[in-house]
This record gives C-alpha cells, structure tokens and sequence, in this order.
C-alpha cells in the first residue's frame, strides 16, 4: 500500500512529490547522522590506537624481560696461572668467596697395575675366576677354554663394569695387560684369585701389597689449599671448594699460590643499558605520535587527549629515577648516564656509565640483574614489572580508557538506530501527508472538469 501511495504522489498536481519527501528527509536527518558516524569513526580509531598503544607497551616489556634474561649478570672466575689450575663457573648461582689463593700440593692419580710380558695377545692367560674388588664394589671375573687369552682377560675386565679399564700394551718384547682405575683413593682396587683359580691366572693378581701384577701408579687423592684452608678430593675437577665454581687441577705446584678471581661482566652490562634505551625509545616514539598535539596546542594524534595514555607515558619516564636497590653509590638508571631528552627520549652519557662499571661492577651489576626481585631492591625487571602491571591492570588507566571509549561507541550506536528510525517515521509521515493532499487534489479537478462540462453544455443550450 506504502508503494502504491509514493508511486501516485505528483499525479494530481505535477509536483514530484516522492523526490520532494526523499530531499526533505535527507535534509533534516542527513547532517545529524553523519555527525554521528564521523564521532563513531573517530572513537573506533582512537580505540583501535590505544589497543596499539598497550601492544607497544607489551611488546617493550617482553624484549626488555628476553633481554635480561640472555644478558651474562654473573662474572666469569679467571685463574693467574693456567698452567697449575684453570676454573669456570657453575650455573645456578653466583661464585662466592672470591678473590682466593690456591696452592695445588698434589694431584690426584688413579691406581695402575700391569703383568709381565706374554708372547701376544693370543698367549692363554688362565682358566678359573678372579674377584675384581673396588671399594665395596665386587665383581667376579672368569676364563673359560677357548676363550681365556690374555685378550679375554682384559674384555671379560671391561665387561664387568667395575670401574676400571683394562687394556693390552704391545711392544718390540711382547704383550702385557694394564690395568687402571679411577682417581682417588677411595677408587683403589685389588684382584685376588678364587678357588677354581689356576696357577697361570695367579699371574693376574694383586692383594693391594704384592701379587703376580706390578702397581706401576699408587692411588692418591689431590691436595690443595684455599686461602690455607687444606682439602682433599678424590678427582682433579674440583666442585664445592668455592660455590659455583669448578675447579681443574692441571699440575702440582708446591708453594705456588694461585690467585682465583673473578672478571665482572661490565661489557654486558654496558650492552644492557644501551638496548634498554633503543626498545625505550621505540615505544616512546610511538607514544609521541599517537599523544602529539599541533604548535598552536590543538589535538593531532588520536590519543592527545587520552589521559590513560598520558598517565603511561608518565610513568614509564619514572623508570630512569626509580631506586633500583637501596644501597650503594649507584641506584637509579639516572646514577648510571641514562638521561631524559626533551621529547622523553634517552640518551646515554657513556662515560658516566663506563666510570659507574669501573667504581662499582657488582653494585651496577645487582641492580640490573633481573633475578633481584625484592621490594628494597626491585631492580630493573622488578621496576618494569610495578609499572607495567599498574598500567594493565583491572582498574589501571589504560582500562579505564577502554571503558569509556566502549561506553561512547555504545551510546553513539545507540543514537544511530534513533536516528535511523526517526528518520523512517519522519519520511512514511510526509508520504502520508502528500498523498492526502494529492488525493484533494484530484478531487478537486474532478469536479472542475464536471462544473466545466455542465458550464460547457449550459453555453451550448442558450445557443439553441
């Protein structure tokens, strides 16, 4: 029915009317409506920049955190003397007790044994049993025809895993079994013949005084001093005379004193501090150009009026002056160079930095390392972690923002369904308004043509 009225509007009086409602209606709603979209286009962005806005922040926070981690907070141990003892360092941990003098008295050896010279490999060796005996490890060791050659002995040795290796010396005078353990004393061992022992395996036997083998090497375990203080270990790689710090003895050296120390990782730290400020300043050159505002004070980026945005910039800037540890010459990113340029950006003063390194390595080194997390002395990562949690947080600033940029978008959505529907009613009103008066119309040249026809015949009958 709606159709057929907008299809007729214009028949009685000429007028397009239907043309006539359409500019009507697009005149009064039109400019209200756009209005609204353009506010509605705006606010989207403006959401859509703090959502990049937050990305960034997370984006530095996560390079920043990687970049504590791969960075080298512990100094490496350093030996004077290579050739008595070098050391490294054990991860876990940060060595202790250095700088310290070492003193190697004597180096730990492993027990050796050898027989007398046989023909060759193939020569028999015994038929019967040995007990293998290491520490309270025991392990019986047989030869059986075919297969009890002076190879057999050292194959049926290794196989028994005790701890020892046997292996066959050759030479111009024929072929012998050496017999070795491990290092220390506590790895000493013995070979003595059981029962079913024959007299030629006899030959391989040693009660730990004599038997039919030689000891070529005596068992002994390494003795050193550190700062005085005597030690004893059963191997040459020293683990627990200093924490986190292995040491390996490479020669005896009486009376030579060793001095352990340890090299502080100032080149890392200096590249820590100089890639802290790139990823700052990445994150701040997007701030600047989302919060930019124009000479004359008026707004250009989509978020210079944000305060939630303001308020991060604010206090990431505080990261320069934030206490990192609470003692110390040195404690803020500030004490160590890091300085703050007009437009926020940071700069570092190298030598200021290079001289804190010098003064103070462990200090500087402390207050960066990401593992120091306590309140007194967050350090860097725990300081970035206060900052960015605030800034994310449920009730934070950046939230907040969101929450009232969604708040606006729902209320304008809600203004354009209004609108949209104002509209309509306003359009099927002045449709219905103009069919009535094209309907009077119609009526009205009806009966003018009906007063003309009667006025037409009267003519005609006065004639007559």
């Amino acid at each position: 029915m709606a159709v057929d009225i907008a299809s007729s509007l214009g028949v009685g009086s000429g007028i397009n009317t239907t043309q006539l409602v359409s500019d009507l209606t697009s005149a009064t709603y039109d400019p209200k409506i756009e209005a609204v979209n353009t506010r509605a286009s705006t606010n989207n962005a403006r959401i859509s920049a703090l959502a990049s806005a937050k990305s960034s922040l997370s984006t530095f926070s996560t390079a920043l955190t990687e970049l504590l981690k791969s960075t080298s907070y512990n100094g490496q141990p350093v030996s004077n003397d290579t050739s008595v003892a070098t050391v490294s360092l054990i991860s876990g941990g940060v060595p202790k007790g250095l700088p310290a003098q070492l003193e190697v008295q004597q180096l730990a050896k492993a027990q050796v044994l050898q027989s007398a010279t046989l023909a060759d490999t193939t020569t028999v060796a015994g038929t019967g049993s040995l007990t293998l005996t290491v520490g309270t490890t025991t392990k019986t060791i047989t030869l059986a025809s075919p297969n009890n050659t002076l190879a057999d002995l050292a194959s049926a040795i290794n196989a028994s895993d005790a701890g020892v290796t046997a292996s066959i010396v050759k030479d111009q005078n024929g072929a012998r079994i050496v017999i070795k353990g491990e290092t220390g004393l506590a790895k000493a061992f013995t070979l003595t013949a059981n029962g079913d022992a024959d007299t030629d395996l006899q030959r391989f036997t040693w009660d730990g005084t004599t038997g039919g083998l030689t000891r070529s090497q005596t068992a002994q375990n390494a003795l050193i001093k550190i700062d005085n203080v005597a030690m004893e270990f059963g191997t040459n790689e020293v683990s627990g005379a200093i924490p986190y710090v292995r040491i390996d003895l490479n020669k005896a050296a009486p009376g030579t004193l060793v001095t352990l120390a340890t090299d502080q990782p100032t080149s890392s730290m200096s590249d820590l501090v100089q890639e802290f400020v790139t990823a700052y300043n990445n994150l701040k050159t997007s701030l600047n150009s989302a919060t930019q505002r124009a000479s004359d004070g008026s707004t250009v980026g989509l978020l210079s009026t944000d305060s939630g945005v303001r308020e991060m910039a604010r206090r990431l800037s505080t990261l320069t002056s934030t206490p990192l540890a609470t003692t110390g010459t040195y404690r803020t990113l500030a004490d160590l160079g890091v300085r703050t340029e007009r437009d926020g950006t940071l700069t570092v003063d190298t030598a200021k930095l290079n001289a804190a390194l010098a003064a103070d390595p462990e200090g500087v080194t402390q207050m960066l390392n990401p593992t120091v997390s306590s309140t007194a002395n967050p350090g860097i990562a725990g300081a970035l972690k206060s900052v960015t949690d605030y800034l994310n947080g449920t009730d934070g600033p950046l939230a907040a923002s969101k929450a009232v940029y969604d708040k606006l978008q729902t209320s304008l959505s809600k203004q354009l369904e209004k609108l949209d529907s104002a509209r309509s009613d306003y359009s099927a009103q002045l449709t219905k308004t103009y069919s009535a008066m094209q309907s009077r119309l119609l009526q009205f040249k009806a009966t003018q043509s009906y007063l003309e026809q009667q006025i037409a015949a009267w003519n005609n009958t006065g004639n007559n």
